[in-house]
């Protein structure tokens, strides 16, 4: 199989472009190191290994705060698969997937700040004034309301390939549930541990935007966070490429250390599923499994809903009025669709670029192509992007306005950071149609144009809308590349909303978190449904 097949072309043309982005990042980091070494080098100073010290305690504590009660929650979700309210929570736990990072700071804000809701009761028990959930603290919730929810649910998945006769032998034995839990249920969750926690790991390691607007100041600054306070305020472009080789050296080191682990990082969870039975559970069971996952449901709604109270006592009327506003809803949306739609070119490309290839070589081994398609998508996960727009602002400024460029790096750089799990909702779907049409189309001669639109197309609908409704939320709630390159004249609506809390206008902010919290979730309950719509009958 050669790059003559036009499958295999398109692999390589999106190969191509991952190299151009990621290479032109890595080369203008190259450029400003060698015209200013000396600086580059006076940057590991104290402070540089105090705020590496800092990401590593706030992503390994946030692991934990996720990881450990997830495993409970979702045994609880497990052992009571009936109970009244159980796909409402499975549905709440999918939000905060589709939730724009900022809009959750502004509601874990809107609960425990300074003027928060709970702000009085928390000045009353300690005695003083409330001064807000800022720097680690902060940190830490945000990112558990995040990813305890995808933790649960990955957690759930692996319950649910329990094969059903080790639960009928169970049954029959009438084991307890510290038996069960021992002998049945921990081997499952043993397995996907390291998979789980290496992904909200790297999660928690390469976020931006919940440090930048809780950290609460240089206490408790990532690496990413630092990058860009070196280029924005800073305009020190050495220090930035200096945290820059420190971030990736990181997370590369992390990465190294999770696959050493057996950690899968893009977590996937697509697992099979077995049928069930259950073993009885006790009325103590049932009340401890009740109150756990209470708490966990409030600790999950509370943020969402203090973002809708908050947003709604905003001026809405006023601030859809705005130019600014509707400028902002416009650009991103436009960006947003862009960038979906690359994202999704790409990942198909790749998809059936590594399908042929594969059925080119038949029993041999794989070549070295196919290990680059195969794998070559996963390499973004690595180089976070602020880590990509960084490279790209220090390279870029030899040649023009930086800004100017905004709208083609928003969409670049998150199409190609939506782009691998894009990949994971449209290959399975295209190598299932593959395997069952792929001598068809051969003795009849059916390819090109003709075989993706008759052959291809109708099983792909679904997938490539959820693939595109995941770029698109992405995209829209993106505030790494935008906060690098935004300027009055490209603002995307997280770019004003948080240009609205530095000019501490927090009723706007709270009103455009709500405008963009409900813009992502309409967009993925409208793609969701589409994709059924568009199945075949």
């Amino acid at each position: 199989m050669t790059a003559t097949n036009p499958r295999v072309a398109a692999g390589i043309l999106a190969l191509a472009a991952i190299t151009i982005l990621i290479g032109g990042a890595f080369a203008g980091l190259i450029v400003e190191g060698v015209q200013d070494t000396s600086g580059a080098l006076a940057a590991f100073d104290p402070y540089l290994f105090r705020v590496v010290r800092f990401t590593l305690w706030q992503a390994l504590l946030s692991t934990a705060l996720s990881v450990v009660p997830a495993i409970f929650v979702a045994r609880a979700l497990s052992r009571h698969p009936r109970f009244p309210g159980r796909a409402l929570i499975l549905r709440l736990f999918a939000v905060p997937l589709a939730l724009p990072a900022i809009v959750a700071a502004l509601g874990v804000l809107a609960l425990f700040g300074r003027a928060g809701y709970f702000a009085d009761l928390f000045g009353s028990i300690s005695g003083q004034s409330w001064p807000g959930i800022y720097g680690l603290s902060g940190i830490l919730v945000a990112h558990v309301f995040f990813n305890l929810p995808l933790a649960t649910r990955l957690f759930l998945e692996a319950l649910d390939t329990v094969p059903a006769d080790q639960w009928r032998l169970a049954s029959q034995l009438g084991m307890g549930a510290r038996s069960a839990f021992r002998l049945i249920e921990w081997p499952a969750l043993r397995a996907s541990l390291p998979g789980i926690a290496g992904l909200v790991f790297m999660l928690c390691i390469t976020s931006f935007t919940i440090v930048l607007t809780l950290g609460g100041g240089p206490r408790a600054t990532t690496l990413e966070v630092a990058i860009y306070q070196s280029l924005r305020f800073d305009i020190d472009p050495a220090r930035a490429v200096a945290l820059t080789i420190l971030q990736i050296a990181l997370t590369m080191a992390v990465v190294a250390a999770l696959m050493r682990l057996g950690a899968n990082i893009t977590g996937d969870a697509n697992l099979p599923i077995a049928p069930r039975r259950y073993v009885t559970v006790s009325m103590q069971e049932t009340a401890f499994n009740s109150v756990l996952l209470a708490l966990a449901l409030l600790f999950v709604a509370g943020p969402m809903l203090a973002t809708v109270i908050a947003g709604l006592d905003a001026d809405l009327a006023r601030l859809a009025g705005e130019p600014a506003v509707r400028q902002a809803t416009i650009t991103s949306i436009v960006l947003a669709t862009l960038s979906a739609a690359l994202s999704a070119t790409l990942a198909l490309s790749l998809v059936m670029a590594r399908r042929a290839l594969a059925l080119g070589r038949g029993a041999g081994r794989k070549t070295f192509l196919e290990n680059v398609v195969d794998t070559g998508s996963g390499f973004v996960l690595v180089v976070p992007p602020i880590v990509i727009g960084a490279g790209w602002f220090v390279l870029l400024r030899h040649f023009g306005n930086v800004f100017a460029v905004a709208p083609a790096m928003v969409v670049t750089v998150n199409a190609m950071m939506a782009m691998p799990f894009a990949i994971r909702a449209i290959r399975p779907a295209h190598d299932a149609a593959s395997e069952r049409h792929e001598r068809l189309c051969a003795q009849l001669g059916i390819s090109g144009w003709n075989r993706l639109r008759l052959v291809e197309w109708p099983v792909l609908r679904r997938p490539l809308m959820t693939a595109l409704a995941f770029a698109m939320a992405l995209s829209l709630g993106d505030l790494g590349v935008i906060a690098l390159f935004g300027s009055d004249a490209v603002q995307t609506l997280p770019y004003l909303l948080l240009a609205r809390m530095g000019s501490y206008r927090t009723d706007d902010a709270a009103g455009l978190a709500l405008l963009l919290g409900l813009l992502c979730l309409a967009l993925m309950m409208l793609t969701d449904r589409l994709g059924k719509d568009f199945l075949p009958r």
